[in-house]
């Protein structure tokens, strides 16, 4: 167990770093070309944060571990939804002003339940996961014609103000862009190895291992970014992180997860984990569409978000048993 434990300590830490730099090489790459802000906020921030999910349920997934790859895209949604914007919440109230972020909401829900629908007969196979796919290509081009009509949406205005912030050479930029994508992948490598050698070792699913430890260890970037952007007063970049990442999660790394393997749904996922994720989802909705007015996340509704997340951890290790 000591050998695997460090792999999953050292594939974790590689993992948060170099997932770091790739998005901060990536959107400063995309701000030399002079990608609008707006799409740089929606597609490079919010979807390159999930690069860490992406790699690691790719990798696991043509290692034969498809469990784990479903794991982790769910279980890091839920802590996106939860934890991570509860915790942003209560150091900071997140209030939610752009009109693109509000619009991606409902979208969200439609994805969710999409999600559901694909896997309640307990299988996902290609032909669901190319629906995935084709269901998130329709969401980029959608970005981009958002991203051309919207300029100047809240999230654009606080995305330029960190990419002027920001701003590197473009040879640097490359460099991080290269450099932190080839650590990314090595890092995910020893992640995969070192969780599915402790799930076999301790007997349980690779599916309680992809909810927990690979989860939070995927779900770090997202974390840290959340926290910095709420804390300089740019909600919309917290929260956009959140919604693109879980939007990433359920379409993009799940899909591709399946093209590769196509997967057996274990029962506890219907019953216990789709539906923490599905009511997290509407909650979100319900609290940042803002009815009678800009939705907002009040640090009582952060601290109600934290609580949801450790009691959903507190059922989840209750109901661990060896599998067979």
């Amino acid at each position: 167990m000591l050998l695997p434990s460090f792999a999953v300590l050292a594939g974790l830490v590689l993992l948060v770093w170099s997932a770091d730099r790739f998005v901060d090489g990536a959107s400063a790459t995309a701000h030399h070309f002079a990608m609008p802000p707006l799409l740089v906020g929606m597609l490079i921030v919010g979807f390159g944060t999930s690069a860490p999910e992406m790699v690691v349920s790719v990798l696991a997934a043509s290692q034969g571990s498809p469990g784990l790859a479903l794991g982790n895209a769910w279980g890091s949604n839920i802590l996106n939804m939860a934890l991570i914007l509860g915790i942003t919440a209560l150091i900071t109230p997140i209030a939610v002003q752009s009109v693109i972020l509000r619009k991606e909401l409902p979208i969200l829900i439609a994805v969710t339940a999409l999600s559901a629908l694909l896997v309640w007969d307990g299988l996902l196979t290609r032909w669901d996961a190319v629906l995935l796919l084709a269901v998130f290509g329709g969401l980029i081009a959608w970005s981009i014609v958002a991203a051309r009509g919207q300029g100047r949406d809240s999230l654009a205005l606080e995305t330029a103000t960190e990419l002027s912030a920001g701003a590197m050479p473009l040879n640097r930029a490359l460099l991080w862009l290269g450099l932190g994508l080839l650590v990314l992948v090595g890092s995910s490598r020893l992640l995969v190895w070192g969780a599915v050698t402790i799930a076999q070792t301790l007997g349980v699913s690779d599916v309680v291992i992809g909810l927990t430890v690979v989860a939070i260890g995927t779900s770090l970037p997202e974390l840290a970014s959340c926290v910095v952007a709420a804390r300089k007063g740019e909600d919309d970049i917290a929260l956009g992180n959140v919604l693109g990442s879980s939007l990433f999660n359920t379409l993009a790394v799940v899909g591709l997860a399946a093209v590769i393997a196509p997967m057996d749904i274990e029962p506890t996922l219907l019953t216990r984990d789709l539906p923490v994720m599905a009511g997290l989802t509407v909650l979100l909705f319900v609290l940042g569409w803002g009815f009678r007015g800009p939705g907002r996340i009040n640090r009582f509704e952060g601290g109600l978000l934290v609580a949801i997340y450790l009691g959903y951890t507190a059922w989840l290790l209750s109901t661990l048993a060896p599998t067979a």
